[in-house]
């Protein structure tokens, strides 16, 4: 089946950042906070840009977006935002099917990644999330919002926090993407900010990826 209806889209900020000391959402790159890059690079692939997060997000001027806590205040990691991220938009857009998240800290991600997982979903429960050649990356994924229920019980049962045994469970469809190329080599536009020398590598990077 192909995905007609707008598809809102949920930027995941909710996690502790403990290996970057900070928050990473206000984490900057090349003058842009990172929650403000993955904002400008999701925005235009979606209907409706909101964010999830368990405390306060900066924004710049003029890019405020809505943004709204995990359910559960236990912190279930990345499906406990879904989790939020399904209930949020089944609640503010009732004729979305799937909602599309992308997590804070990959700021390169591909600017045609809706559009490609989007068509890759095949019946309406189908979960579809991005691979490159370094490996998945199932945050990176449309989630079916009749799921919710679902992924609630999963959640309150005790089910793995992994995103992956999620993804198993229901059969999920993987959408290859390539590696970039550059002057410098090959790029994974998954290339995501968990230290502060990812962070370094990411400034070396983005003279070639934006120049």
């Amino acid at each position: 089946m192909a995905l007609t209806e707008a598809i809102p889209g949920v930027i995941l900020a909710g996690g502790l950042s403990s290996r970057m000391g900070q928050d990473k959402a206000r984490i900057r790159l090349g003058g842009a906070s990172l929650i403000d890059r993955a904002a400008r690079r999701l925005r235009p692939q979606v209907s409706a840009l909101a964010v999830n997060a368990n405390g306060p997000v900066l924004f710049e001027p003029g890019e405020e977006l809505p943004v709204f806590a995990d359910l559960d205040a236990t912190r279930s990691g990345p499906l406990g935002g879904v989790l939020a991220a399904l209930d949020h938009t089944k609640r503010g857009h009732p004729d979305a099917s799937h909602v599309a998240t992308v997590p804070t800290d990959s700021p390169f991600f591909p600017g045609d990644l809706v559009a490609r997982l989007s068509r890759a979903v095949d019946m309406p429960e189908r979960i579809v999330a991005a691979r490159s050649p370094s490996g998945p990356h199932p945050v990176f994924a449309l989630w079916p919002v009749a799921l919710m229920d679902d992924l609630a019980e999963w959640l309150a049962s005790g089910g793995a926090l992994r995103v992956r045994s999620y993804l198993e469970r229901h059969q999920a469809r993987e959408v290859a993407f390539p590696m970039v190329e550059t002057p410098r080599g090959d790029f994974d536009p998954f290339f995501n900010i968990n230290t502060p020398d990812d962070l370094d590598a990411a400034e070396n990077w983005l003279w070639v990826l934006e120049r």
